[in-house]
């Protein structure tokens, strides 16, 4: 049996159906498993410079999936009539053919995800009933039902469905790039036990906590002898340094990769931030996490398995209208309940 994940973008919803893959996998170990995923999010599923590894290359460095077929969908968008874009769909949908795959499991719900998933010519096109783009459905043959609160869950839901078994959800590999290892550890040395990382950053306005409260936090835990890395992604340096204003003895921006990401969150003892990649990333890594939400809804998208501790004020609805300014049960979370919860995390005395 040979099988195709599709799941586009975006980090956080791509480390949300990986637990539904990596149960696929434990289920079904002598199946070949191909995943198309926008190029920018590849470090998820392969450290190799290979976009292509046959079944006896399943390694540390791409551990979970056979084939990564990698999408320039970001690229297409902004040149969509180029003769260079259509090259490059063709040449793509080529390639996944080449493959002969036999199910193809749509996990986005997307207009373009799902014609990807018919592209392959497989034989099986499943898909969720109610997928985010009605449309989409329309491309599948095998409509899933998911009644699962937790996309985690729906999208194992979706994978059963298309196999014709009960598939759930398990522990995700992650691929491990010997020069990201080297670099983590040259930053703040093996596991420890006094780290945090700390994301202030967010998808948009409204998911925002204030920044002079998470510099709080951090200075609660310098004070405890732990270590914070500030983690910045695209356009977010300014945050982190005001975090670090004043708490440069015990706290560090870092600006790095999504390679180097993983690296160091396999080194670290504590995350704490709001709904974004990287949270879901450390709670699939199994790090401890302290969620802090807002308009988002953490039954539906929140940190899955380990141990966690999610804040979100009684008064907060689920809105995905990307509202610039901070939503206001956001706000009502103070600095004080962020360093309690850390502390229960850490096992340490208030």
């Amino acid at each position: 049996m040979k099988i195709l994940i599709v799941r586009l973008s975006a980090m956080g919803d791509i480390i949300h159906a990986m637990p539904a893959v990596a149960g696929l996998r434990a289920q079904f170990p002598e199946t070949f498993i191909g995943w198309a995923i926008e190029e920018r999010w590849t470090p998820l599923l392969s450290s190799s410079p290979a976009s292509l590894m046959s079944k006896s290359g399943l390694a540390s460095e791409q551990p979970l999936v056979d084939a990564v077929h990698s999408v320039r969908m970001r690229r297409w968008r902004n040149a969509p009539f180029s003769p260079e874009t259509w090259h490059q769909v063709r040449e793509l949908r080529s390639w996944v053919r080449q493959q002969n795959y036999d199910h193809a499991i749509d996990l986005q719900g997307a207009i373009r995800s799902a014609w990807l998933a018919r592209a392959s010519h497989a034989r099986v096109v499943a898909g969720a009933l109610h997928p985010r783009e009605l449309p989409a459905r329309w491309w599948y043959n095998v409509k899933a039902h998911t009644p699962s609160e937790h996309v985690v869950d729906q999208a194992a839901e979706t994978v059963s469905a298309a196999v014709g078994q009960q598939v759930g959800a398990a522990v995700v590999p992650f691929p491990t790039s010997a020069p990201d290892e080297r670099w983590a550890e040259e930053l703040v040395g093996t596991p420890s036990a006094r780290l945090a990382i700390v994301n202030p950053g967010a998808g948009w306005g409204a998911k925002q906590w204030p920044v002079d409260r998470y510099a709080e936090v951090v200075r609660a835990l310098g004070k405890i002898g732990m270590r914070s890395l500030v983690n910045c992604g695209p356009g977010e340096a300014e945050l982190g340094q005001r975090v670090c204003a004043g708490n440069e003895d015990f706290a560090r921006m870092v600006e790095c990769s999504l390679g180097q990401l993983i690296a160091l969150t396999r080194r670290a003892a504590l995350f704490i931030g709001g709904d974004t990649g990287p949270m879901h990333l450390a709670s699939a890594m199994g790090i401890p996490v302290v969620a802090i939400f807002g308009p988002t809804d953490p039954g539906r998208n929140g940190p899955y398995g380990g141990r966690f501790i999610v804040l979100r004020s009684p008064g907060s609805k689920r809105d995905h209208s990307r509202r610039q300014e901070p939503e206001k049960g956001l706000l009502s979370i103070s600095a004080a309940q962020v360093t309690h919860a850390a502390f229960t995390l850490l096992g340490v005395e208030a």
